[in-house]
């Protein structure tokens, strides 16, 4: 049928395709309304009489040609155009109109318009973004001025994996905010640019709100490529839909055209999608796990249900595509395949809502440690757990534990919740994860002598949420020397005084750390924040045998950025050089630099809180 219509003739060029099925509309309106008066007969024009017809069997009524002004005679007679023959050469042969989607067809028949989005609907493409400065975000014109290669650069070349759970939320609050495009930098690039290293940083949902702040006929490739990439991230493989439809031909290869497929089936064509995948799968353009996870998707869609086995015997590895389409069917990938998948799929779980509970707590686990979720988040998500009934023991239990971390008479029986938490996490991320969890719980905690010797965790346990204040009332009782000195002496919101060089000799003594890292950092921390006299530094540099100070590109860059107070700048350069899995990768010159440049920036704020970090993680 729909084949028929398009060979109808003339009509098939200036219809929609999609209203080809459609009957015409019954008019809603009472009897005579859309039946408007006639208006007015205009005067007559005095014409000449007609002559007579010759050889007529009778009258034949004739019509009255108005001259044309400015012309003496009558218009010329219309004749029909005839059909473009470029535009006919370039239709499709029958077999290739079977094969055709809807979108396809508006391609090749040239009636796809070129804006699908009202005039008065249509976004700008200045200040691209999520935040604004009034929410927290950066200075709209931050890297405005900037060169556009260097940007590029910053942006491309940074993995998204960072030793710091602060330097993510500086990175994600910098690339959400709603910014200005570099000078002689296609805005539609900057977005692409930002919503890609989202996406490597484990934040689809961030990348996800930057591609779709650009309406999708202003899409460059690249953003084109940002953008399916972020919606796979969000297992969200309906909310490509619109790009695929604008930006049809601008990709062939087999993700791209799968995902076409998906899209067709959520416009109605679920039998035709699924046929193509069937083809696919015959000719082995995709793993075979991928296009039937495909079809599972697209199977949901109208009236094409289908039922998809899907087997996972043969699969050795995962990837984005395959985790997103597993989770958005309601599925679960097999626990040995998670195992060595990296940790940007633990962020992706610990924010989808298609999952249980146990799921995202697991992820969560991780999550919270790299700054993909907040304390405020951590304890919503246990909250459910402890209230929703069936929950495994395991979880269950650390639920109740949570609760008497907050609820207990006790202090002392409140900090022994805590302390279970922390010691039965699996790693080291793990273990932070759930520092970030008890933050609020730490806080509460009353200040008391008899606890000093587990004051480090706690005051730990608040930096992770930027409880400064609160940590700062253990001052009092923090032995000069101590680890919790260290980090009240890094975390100190108050212009703090130059530190006493006998205290810091007593904590590189009892320093118990790997190659005396506590030790480095903390140098590396208090010199960056102004905090150590000259002499001071250079002393301690000779004891550990380090050089704060030497130079390289990178830190001559950075630097710079500073004495320009340029914080979207400086933000980029020390995220850029905070990249690794733990913070085994990072060197005490980087660190002293990062806090350094972030403090003359104007974030000191972000510096203290990644210089305390850096000691809590040594």
């Amino acid at each position: 049928m729909r084949l028929a219509a398009l060979l109808g003739g003339a009509a098939f060029a200036l219809t929609s395709v999609w209203a080809l099925a459609q009957d015409a509309p019954e008019s809603l309106l009472p009897p005579g309304f859309d039946d408007p008066a006639p208006a007015p007969a205009p005067a007559p024009t005095p014409t000449p009489a007609p002559s007579p017809p010759q050889d007529s069997a009778g009258p034949v009524a004739s019509p009255v040609i108005q001259q044309t002004p400015g012309t003496g005679g009558a218009p010329p007679a219309a004749s029909a155009q005839a059909p473009d023959e470029a535009f006919l050469a370039k239709l499709p042969s029958l077999e290739e109109l079977e094969d055709m989607t809807p979108e396809e067809l508006e391609e090749a028949l040239g009636l796809k318009p070129e804006f699908d989005i009202p005039a008065a609907a249509r976004r700008s493409l200045r200040q691209v973004g999520v935040i604004d400065r009034r929410e927290g975000g950066f200075a709209a014109r931050s890297l405005a001025g900037q060169n556009a290669s260097l940007v590029k650069a910053l942006l491309a070349g940074n993995r998204g994996m960072l030793v710091s759970r602060w330097g993510h939320i500086l990175l994600r609050r910098v690339l959400a905010s709603r910014l200005d495009a570099p000078d002689g930098m296609n805005p539609a690039d900057f977005a692409a640019l930002r919503a890609a290293l989202l996406v490597r940083m484990g934040e689809a949902e961030a990348a996800r709100a930057i591609v779709q702040d650009v309406d999708p006929r202003n899409y460059t490739p690249e953003l084109t490529d940002a953008a399916l990439d972020a919606y796979i991230a969000s297992a969200d493989f309906t909310g490509i839909c619109p790009s695929v439809m604008t930006r049809g031909s601008e990709r062939e290869d087999p993700q791209w055209e799968t995902a076409r497929l998906i899209c067709s089936a959520f416009r109605g064509d679920g039998n035709y999608a699924l046929r193509r995948m069937d083809r696919a799968i015959k000719d082995k353009t995709m793993p075979g796990i991928d296009l039937r996870l495909a079809q599972k998707y697209a199977g949901a869609a109208g009236k094409a249900r289908r039922a998809v086995a899907i087997e996972w015997d043969d699969v050795k590895d995962m990837n984005p595509w395959r985790y997103g389409l597993t989770i958005a069917v309601g599925l679960e990938p097999p626990e040995r395949l998670m195992k060595s998948a990296g940790r940007r799929y633990a962020a992706t779980a610990a924010l989808a809502p298609m999952l249980g509970l146990e799921s995202r707590a697991r992820a969560a686990d991780r999550a919270a440690g790299m700054g993909v979720l907040s304390s405020t988040a951590m304890i919503d998500l246990y909250s459910q757990i402890y209230v929703t009934e069936g929950m495994s023991d395991e979880w269950s239990g650390r639920a109740d534990s949570l609760r008497d971390a907050y609820t207990l008479a006790d202090p002392s029986a409140r900090l022994v919740a805590m302390q279970e938490l922390w010691s039965e996490a699996p790693g080291a991320l793990e273990r932070y994860s759930r520092m970030v969890l008890t933050a609020f719980a730490a806080a509460r905690m009353p200040v008391d002598a008899g606890l000093r010797d587990s004051a480090p965790g706690l005051v730990a346990s608040m930096l992770t949420a930027g409880l400064d204040r609160n940590a700062m009332r253990w001052n009092d009782v923090a032995e000069q020397g101590s680890e919790t000195w260290a980090l009240l002496a890094l975390a100190e919101p108050k212009p703090a005084a130059v530190v006493d060089e006998g205290a810091l000799d007593a904590f590189f003594d009892d320093d118990e750390s790997i190659e005396l890292r506590k030790s480095a950092f903390l140098l590396a921390g208090l010199a960056g924040l102004g905090r150590l006299s000259p002499e001071t530094k250079t002393g301690f540099e000779e004891r550990l045998g380090i050089d704060l100070d030497a130079p390289s590109h990178w830190a001559w860059l950075i630097n710079r950025a500073a004495q320009q107070r340029n914080p979207g700048l400086v933000a980029l350069l020390a995220t850029l050089g905070m990249q690794g899995p733990d913070w085994s990768k990072m060197t005490p010159r980087y660190l002293f630099n990062i806090v350094s440049a972030l403090r003359r920036a104007g974030l000191e704020a972000e510096a203290r809180m990644i210089a305390a970090e850096a000691v809590a993680r040594a």
